[in-house]
């Protein structure tokens, strides 16, 4: 099992896929143990209770559902963020995994 968990959300899970593959790409360059998916927000409840998650990145097109997820996570030990709009749009893997450590080391 990996020591840390990245859970990346968008509309449908879809656009975020790709950055997980690159992500996941980056951690394993860096020899980092992480475990990083992608969910539709919609389904963002059910992994959260399935899953330990260290951290969740949302996708820009969802800034609007920051609040929401705020209080998701209240009490609990998780990072959340928009993931940064100029990586997400050129699909910066190791960028964005960098924003996710950042979060998880200031928790």
């Amino acid at each position: 099992m990996a020591k840390k968990t990245i859970m990346l959300c968008c509309a449908a899970g879809m656009s975020t896929s790709l950055l997980v593959t690159k992500m996941q790409k980056a951690a394993q360059e860096q020899n980092k143990d992480v475990a990083i998916f992608a969910a539709p927000a919609s389904e963002a409840d059910s992994k959260m209770s399935e899953k330990n998650i260290d951290c969740i990145l949302l996708g820009p097109q969802v800034r609007y559902m920051e609040d929401d997820f705020k209080k998701k996570i209240e009490g609990k030990n998780v990072g959340l963020a928009v993931i940064d709009m100029q990586a997400y749009g050129m699909m910066d893997g190791a960028k964005v995994l960098a924003q996710a450590y950042q979060l998880m080391e200031n928790r």
